[in-house]
């Protein structure tokens, strides 16, 4: 199973403490994809368990604790797909387009787009800081790749990771609609970025 594809929990009456707290995080991510950050409280994930609201309080504290472990929990997802990208980019199949879905599917069925905007508005960047070091053996793996590109090959493939980035979170954010209103297909965006990509190593 991907670790973007989250599993409805079963409703059962008894859980181990593990369980409980994974399924938990798992209605929280569903209530964020699909209604946004707000929709994120202890009642919301209580009711989609069949869970009381002290039970949940006992797992996680309070809402902001749900919040925190929610937020580190896809952090977590977010790294493992950077890492991900770097063993596609260390092998020789590693094209343009394959870099560009990874990426994009972490922004979008992943939720890091979601979950990016929501640390950014909360005002606290910290929660993002697991992913620094996902993104430097990205950037590192690129530039053993085309290690034949001179003194420059750092600016450029640091240039490349933010457009992929940039552009990934902007296609989970907005990209439906607006794909709609310019009448394009929904990989549109994949598409005319892995399309860019090469003008960066030419």
């Amino acid at each position: 199973m991907s670790i973007y594809e989250v599993k409805r929990p079963v409703k059962r009456r008894k859980r181990t403490p593990d369980e409980a707290r994974d399924e938990a995080l798992a209605a929280a991510r569903r209530l964020l994809l699909d209604k946004g950050p707000n929709a994120v409280t202890l009642a919301a994930v209580g009711k989609a368990l069949g869970m009381t609201h002290a039970n949940v309080i006992h797992h996680f504290g309070s809402a902001a604790g749900l919040q925190s472990a929610l937020m580190a929990s896809m952090v977590r997802d977010l790294a493992t797909a950077l890492d991900g990208a770097v063993a596609h980019v260390r092998s020789d199949a590693a094209a343009p387009r394959a870099l560009v879905d990874i990426v994009f599917e972490a922004f979008d069925r992943g939720g890091a787009g979601r979950l990016a905007a929501w640390i950014v508005l909360s005002g606290d960047l910290t929660s993002l800081e697991p992913v620094r070091q996902a993104v430097g053996d990205l950037v590192q793996a690129i530039e053993e790749k085309f290690s034949n590109e001179g003194e420059h090959a750092h600016r450029r493939i640091t240039s490349a990771v933010l457009l992929i980035a940039t552009c990934a979170f902007g296609d989970a954010l907005i990209g439906a609609p607006l794909r709609q209103m310019l009448g394009r297909e929904d990989e549109a965006g994949r598409k005319i970025t892995a399309q860019l990509l090469p003008t960066f190593f030419t």
